[in-house]
């Protein structure tokens, strides 16, 4: 097929996706293809899966039957978690041509060049036991704020989680190429970067960065975001997503004494009930969340904490979601991501018993929905009457513009073009 030079991307899932398709993206650029919108034509349509859910799955099923409609003739290539897990599946979706797993995404140019339409699905993948390797990736949508893949993988294996065998061991970035990656940034005018990976606070460097005092000493995430802290261009850091065990005092304190790490955490609990995060085999008690943030509200009242809440979990009884509703209502948090239990092959958690009806897991969906945004209307109006900075984004909306305080909350206002990408003081 080399005399196709399209692409359409479309990616689902996490800001790690968004980051690796970013990358991708401009892999194929480099090999001379034309980026396109996914609603358009283009010779090549590439779908960046997630599987943390069935509406993920159905969502990359759905996409392909699209592009069949408009596009028969056009290459489908498949890859992310999804494409790892169950590439055989994927292959057996008619108009897909190329699935590939995690240890291959990044050869994408050299997989697209060998298609040819009319053969059966290709499917390029290994055992996940096998990925090893660590690739940089880092998305620009617009020059505001970008993700920034720092680490990848997970070595816990929670009972309901399928992301080890979609993306392996946990691996890290080196600091010193962290630290290069966010000076490149910095030059092409990128304000704000969002650390990400799948266990972002299990980062490790696999060699010490600098020189052979320091190999007695392994390198950790503290190390990490302390010399990114010290690179002057940079003005905004936000961490995406971190363990509450591995979330320590000393980056706590750290982020409180910053002027370039945001008054802002996302700290999955999962759970408010003890046994329900001991079936679901965390690696924390609720007691030991609780103490996390209070120590983030005793150092910065003003700092925003989003909370991973997954609902209708096996043996989750009406009383072990009420001490979980309980315990989100008593804490000094400002917003859910709530993510209703789904089932995923080969976990323990399919062993699990009773299992829960589906309406109920979707009632207890919204009551936890409501609560978060109780949560952040609480929040916001903390702040009312507040000087805070805003960084603005590019994109507009219907003629308005939109951007998030350092303590994350959404600003939405008339558009002004020399307000994009800067950093303005707003009253709240």
């Amino acid at each position: 097929m080399a005399e196709s030079r399209t692409v359409a991307f479309h990616t689902l899932g996490c800001k790690l996706n968004f980051s690796e398709t970013s990358s991708l993206s401009r892999m194929l650029e480099q090999e001379g293809f034309e980026k396109r919108e996914f609603d358009g034509m283009a010779d090549v349509y590439v779908i960046n899966t997630c599987s943390v859910t069935d509406n993920a799955d159905k969502e990359c099923r759905q996409l392909v039957r699209r592009i069949q409609r408009k596009a028969p003739e056009s290459f489908v290539v498949i890859t992310g978690c999804y494409a790892q897990l169950k590439p055989k599946e994927i292959a057996e979706i008619p108009g897909v041509d190329l699935v590939l797993g995690a240890a291959e995404k990044f050869n994408i140019a050299k997989h697209i060049r060998e298609l040819a339409k009319g053969d059966s699905a290709k499917i390029c993948s290994c055992d996940i036991a096998e990925v090893s390797g660590f690739h940089s990736s880092w998305s620009v949508n617009d020059r505001t704020r970008t993700f920034l893949k720092v680490q990848d993988g997970c070595d816990y294996n929670c009972s309901f989680c399928t992301i080890p065998m979609a993306r392996g061991k946990s691996r890290s970035d080196t600091i010193e190429n962290v630290v290069k990656n966010a000076e490149h940034l910095a030059k092409h005018g990128v304000k704000e970067i969002v650390l990400t990976g799948v266990n972002l606070g299990d980062f490790s460097p696999p060699t010490p960065a600098r020189g052979a005092l320091e190999t007695s000493k392994k390198e950790n995430f503290f190390d990490l975001i302390k010399e990114l802290d010290k690179i002057q261009d940079i003005k905004r850091y936000r961490i995406s997503s971190i363990e509450p065990n591995l979330l320590t005092n000393e980056i706590i304190e750290f982020v409180a004494n910053s002027d370039k790490f945001m008054p802002h955490f996302h700290i999955p609990l999962q759970s408010g009930s003890n046994k329900i995060l001991g079936l679901m085999r965390r690696r924390y008690k609720k007691e030991m969340y609780a103490e996390r943030i209070a120590l983030i509200k005793t150092l910065m009242p003003h700092c925003a904490i989003g909370v991973d809440v997954i609902v209708g979990f096996p043996g989750e009884t009406e009383e072990d979601f009420k001490e979980t509703f309980d315990f989100l209502h008593s804490l000094d948090i400002s917003y859910l991501h709530v993510f209703t239990y789904s089932e995923r092959d080969n976990t323990h958690a399919l062993g699990i018993k009773p299992v829960v009806p589906m309406n109920i897991r979707h009632e207890r969906n919204k009551t936890l929905r409501n609560l978060s945004y109780m949560k952040m209307q609480y929040f916001t109006e903390q702040h009312a009457g507040q000087i805070r900075k805003v960084l603005f984004e590019g994109e507009d909306k219907h003629g308005m513009i939109e951007g998030y305080t350092d303590n994350y909350i959404r600003i939405t206002t008339p558009r002004r073009s020399d307000w994009v990408n800067e950093i303005v003081e707003w009253k709240i």
